[in-house]
């Protein structure tokens, strides 16, 4: 049986269903939802746990024989950023301690393409030193520390770190409003009416659609070996936001969406990731565009509100 943290969160559960159709058996926890999404109904074991109580950690052991870890649990900074660090990395450091008291053989744990910032190579790959950095946020500086506590934890053991540099995700089940895509808060006005402020046609970046997010770290679980202990997880493509109005204009007859021609910042490249590595040790491939992934969540948000 395979564990996700935050499994009833949009990658967790999109992570947990790619788990399921592989064949797996597959136990999720929640601690402030316990809203099973549709798709998972019926075909996981749901959990509540709060990931920063070990003891409670712990005993999903005797209730579950589990065999490897993907960490997904994970809070939004508030006005104090110590209070968040000491939740997550409490959380963090007692899944840890799971999977080694488990003896479990994978132990996945979710880390960020913004640890690739200040790197000027595009597109961002998993041979790239990490560079020294101002970062936009909590959330980054979290991640660019746990894949030391990471690798170091687990190091003298026979459970196998994996750790996922995901990008740029979004789609069902994500804040509709969320200030950490753009993408739904843009379709959200054009499903309400609203006409979208106007944006560069060939700005953009790194973009993932949540089911193939989840796919990829399913597969990353399930491999018969991987030569590598981190991983790029997106599409492997950037996106612009000509594509996102032109996918949408598509499905909206009538829809117009004002385009400023070229790119804020003047000509350049935009920023993404590669996924060559994902790629060679899994046979991962997307089976999300643009097109169809927009096409998906706007007949997704037909009848769910986020």
């Amino acid at each position: 049986m395979i564990l996700v943290t935050g499994g009833l969160g949009m990658i967790g559960a999109y992570t947990a269903r790619a788990l399921v159709d592989l064949g797996h058996e597959v136990v999720v926890t929640s601690h402030r939802s316990g809203e099973v999404p549709s798709f998972l109904a019926g075909k996981v074991t749901v959990e509540s746990l709060d990931v920063t109580d070990r003891d409670a950690f712990l005993a999903l052991g005797k209730r579950h024989e589990i065999s490897d870890i993907v960490h997904l649990a994970g809070s939004i900074p508030g006005d104090d950023p110590v209070a968040f660090f000491r939740t997550d990395l409490t959380g963090l450091l007692n899944a840890l301690d799971a999977a080694r008291t488990w003896g479990v053989r994978r132990f996945a744990v979710a880390s960020s393409l913004g640890n690739y910032i200040g790197r000027t190579e595009i597109p961002w790959h998993e041979g790239l030193a990490l560079p020294t950095a101002d970062l936009p946020n909590p959330i980054v500086a979290l991640k660019k520390a746990v894949e030391p506590l990471t690798t170091h934890s687990l190091q003298a053991t026979d459970v196998q770190p994996v750790v996922l540099r995901i990008g740029s995700t979004w789609g069902p089940l994500m804040d509709p409003e969320s200030p950490f895509n753009s993408t739904p808060p843009y379709i959200s006005a054009v499903l309400r009416g609203d006409k979208p402020q106007p944006r560069y046609a060939d700005d953009g970046g790194d973009s993932c659609y949540a089911p193939d997010a989840g796919r990829a770290i399913a597969l990353l679980m399930t491999a018969e070996t991987l030569r590598h202990d981190t991983y790029n997880v997106s599409s492997g493509r950037p996106a612009t936001n000509r594509e996102l109005a032109e996918a949408l204009q598509a499905i909206t007859p009538g829809l117009q969406l004002d385009l400023l021609p070229g790119r804020a910042d003047g000509p350049g490249d935009d920023p993404y990731l590669d996924i060559s590595r994902l790629i060679d040790d899994t046979g991962f491939t997307p089976e999300f565009d643009v097109a169809t992934a927009v096409a998906d969540y706007v007949a997704w948000r037909a009848d769910n509100p986020r």
